[in-house]
C-alpha cells in the first residue's frame, strides 16, 4: 500500500511537471501563419498583424529569426498581441487582401517592398499602419511593436513614444 501511494504520488509529480513544460514551451516560441489563415484569424480574434516578408535567400532575414524573433520578451509580446504571418514573395501563392486576390509577388510589389527583411503592420480590419524596412534588432524591435500593440500610433508620433517612455 506505501508503494502504491509513493508511485502515485511520484506520478502526480511528474503529471504536473509535465504540464509546466509544455504552458512554457507553447509560449516559447512564436506561431507562424500564412496570410489567408493569419487574417481570417486576426479578424475573429481582434488581433492586430505583423507580416514578415522573407526570402529563402536573405541572409538578414535568418538573423532576424535568430536573434529578434527567438528573444524571449519579444516573443511573450508578439504572442499576446499579434497575429503572426510568414510570406516569402518568392515562392508563396495567392493571398487576398481586402476581397482581392493578388499573388504574394503582386501584393509586395504593391506594397512598394523591395528589401528583405520587410516587417508590415496591418489592423484587424485589414488597415495598413506601418511597413519597417530592413533588418530590426531586438532592442528596437520591442519598442516598435510596444509602440504598435499599445496603439500609441493613433494618438503620438514614435519619438514622442521613446521619449515619454524613458521618462517613466
Amino acid at each position: 500500500m506505501k508503494k502504491q501511494a509513493v508511485t502515485l504520488s511520484v506520478g502526480f509529480i511528474m503529471f504536473i511537471s509535465a504540464l509546466g513544460y509544455l504552458a512554457f514551451t507553447s509560449n516559447s516560441k512564436l506561431n507562424w501563419y500564412k496570410f489567408d489563415d493569419g487574417m481570417a484569424k486576426a479578424k475573429k480574434e481582434k488581433k492586430l498583424i505583423l507580416v514578415d516578408f522573407y526570402t529563402d535567400w536573405c541572409g538578414y532575414c535568418k538573423k532576424m529569426d535568430a536573434e529578434t524573433y527567438s528573444n524571449e520578451n519579444v516573443i511573450k509580446y508578439l504572442n499576446e498581441k499579434f497575429v503572426l504571418i510568414k510570406l516569402n514573395p518568392e515562392k508563396d501563392g495567392n493571398l487576398t487582401f481586402k476581397g482581392t486576390s493578388y499573388s504574394a509577388q503582386e501584393f509586395t510589389r504593391g506594397l512598394g517592398i523591395s528589401g528583405y527583411p520587410s516587417t508590415l503592420f496591418i489592423e484587424p480590419n485589414e488597415t495598413l499602419i506601418t511597413i519597417v524596412p530592413g533588418y530590426i534588432k531586438t532592442d528596437e524591435f520591442l519598442n516598435i511593436i510596444e509602440f504598435i500593440g499599445e496603439k500609441a500610433y493613433n494618438n503620438q508620433k514614435y519619438d514622442d513614444f521613446l521619449k515619454n517612455r524613458k521618462t517613466r
